[in-house]
């Protein structure tokens, strides 16, 4: 109960209740609430601006039907907005739970490809942490990054001290090489899952989740409401669910098929 609690009482700090509204007014103010004040508005348009780095996005689950959610640290900004980039991770964070979990899973696995990735943010790192301890307890169940670099070691040097004990073992850094080794492992249809951006097969990464440079998310702005979301969150969302459902299907075939054969 307690922990209950303190997740309610952190999502109503942050205004984690608000944040698919922000969504939606970016995407189609229409479909909003009228009046909506400047500071709403500019709070919608910073975290469309963050979602369309495409930074950040689920796709796929584990052979344990855990989703996952994919970081690409090569389209972060150098000097971010750091508040839109802790609402664009609550927004993920929500939307992974509430329509990417097959039946009896509880928690999810995030992959990092960490190349390239700016300078440590420390206001950032530790709003993530905080949102990790406080808002999402027990949901992290693996994060995995590679390749290995020295920003990478460096931000976990920082935050490994900061962390409780049932966090810290649930962070893993692989080399290139290993990570190739691991993920067919790990990822639902195995090696063509892997991504290409990880030497695999997969291109659909790219293919629904485009890089978006700084220059095409200014030139995305508008001086009036409207539409400034091009990060395509409504299809992530409905590839999310069709997964989920799909893992739920066939892993009932599968009980339903053991069971007839044990008969």
């Amino acid at each position: 109960m307690k922990k209950l609690t303190q997740v309610m009482e952190w999502r109503q700090q942050v205004g984690a209740p608000d944040l698919l509204n922000m969504v939606q007014l970016a995407y189609d103010h229409s479909k909003c609430p009228p009046n909506v004040s400047t500071d709403v508005w500019r709070n919608a348009q910073a975290l469309a601006d963050s979602l369309n780095r495409g930074s950040l996005y689920w796709h796929g689950l584990t052979k344990t039907g855990r989703p996952i959610l994919w970081i690409r640290t090569d389209r972060k900004p150098w000097r971010p907005n750091v508040q839109a980039e802790l609402n664009a991770l609550i927004v993920m964070a929500d939307t992974g739970i509430t329509e990417g979990m097959p039946q009896n899973v509880t928690d999810f696995c995030c992959i990092s490809h960490s190349h390239n990735p700016p300078p440590p943010n420390p206001q950032f790192a530790y709003g993530m942490l905080t949102g990790l301890v406080q808002g999402y307890p027990d949901r992290l169940q693996l994060l995995i990054s590679a390749p290995v670099s020295s920003i990478v070691e460096f931000c976990m040097n920082l935050l490994l001290p900061l962390m409780p004990g049932r966090l810290q073992h649930k962070f893993t850094f692989l080399s290139l090489e290993r990570l190739q080794q691991h993920l067919p492992e790990l990822l639902w249809h195995g090696w063509d899952d892997v991504p290409a951006f990880f030497g695999g097969p997969n291109t659909e990464h790219d293919l629904y989740y485009p890089s978006s440079s700084e220059s095409e998310s200014e030139s995305n702005k508008t001086t009036t409401k409207g539409e400034t979301l091009k990060f395509d969150f409504y299809g992530m969302r409905e590839r999310l669910n069709e997964q989920k459902q799909l893992f739920d299907q066939q892993k009932s075939a599968t009980e339903s098929l053991s069971i007839q054969t044990n008969n």
